[in-house]
């Protein structure tokens, strides 16, 4: 399933992945009831992203914040480690772990990755930090099955207890994320020192698509000037078309 955003300054085509079906069907829903028509790009980081899909953007006056409006409901998240932050990807705003926690996207918001180039020592430093990030995530799931089994051991005192525990779940944990695939796979390394990306929101947020052609339009918003709240100083509108 492939949408085309079409913007003032060209055509966006975006390739829809089948391995996200919630996100793929309520984009492609929105786009087709029209939603998306007449909202802008609101906010645009340069050597990062472009994202839109704020409804209260449709005729916005300057100046005004944007970023907050969207439907009343949430997206379940479809984080998937084979999916990730590459330029040119397409993926779905949230609010943020502390409110959020389950990860759950924005209803309507999404934005296109630009990022950056890294070199290989740039790379192997993310590739540490997601590791121990998907192990510090893998073992505070595991505490929370073990709740009552630590208030317990609290009450008691029993530091002891505590400790072998904590060993345990770690080192579970560990087993975990070894099972999965630790860090980052060599295709990420590859892509992330060549063509670009965000590899620092791996894991975090739901990519749901990417771009096909039009990545030189992305290029051209990515480098908009913007005032307040990051939203360019001259408007980015969009329509969107559904292509079966």
């Amino acid at each position: 399933m492939k949408v085309i955003i079409k913007t003032s300054l060209g055509d966006i085509t975006v390739r829809l992945y089948d391995e996200t079906p919630l996100h793929r069907d309520n984009f492609v829903k929105l786009a087709r009831e029209g939603y998306y028509d007449g909202t802008l790009f609101h906010r645009v980081i340069k050597d990062f992203m472009i994202q839109g899909g704020d409804p209260d953007s449709k005729g916005a006056p300057a100046g005004k914040q944007l970023g907050i409006g969207g439907p009343d409901y949430t997206i379940e998240a479809e984080i998937k480690p084979t999916l990730f932050h590459k330029r040119g990807a397409l993926a779905a705003a949230r609010q943020g772990d502390e409110v959020n926690p389950e990860r759950r996207s924005s209803g309507s918001q999404f934005y296109i990755v630009w990022g950056q180039v890294y070199n290989q020592g740039q790379i192997k430093q993310f590739a540490k930090q997601m590791e121990m990030q998907q192990m510090q995530q893998a073992f505070n799931a595991l505490a929370m099955q073990h709740h009552e089994e630590i208030m317990q051991l609290r009450r008691d005192r029993n530091r002891a207890g505590l400790q072998e525990l904590q060993d345990k779940l770690a080192n579970e944990a560990q087993q975990q994320v070894k099972a999965n695939g630790a860090g980052m796979t060599a295709e990420q390394q590859e892509i992330y020192t060549t063509i670009g990306g965000t590899p620092h929101l791996d894991g975090q947020y739901t990519v749901f698509g990417e771009v096909e052609e039009g990545l030189d339009i992305v290029d051209q918003i990515q480098q908009a000037a913007t005032g307040r709240g990051d939203r360019p100083i001259e408007d980015i509108e969009m329509k969107m078309e559904v292509i079966d």
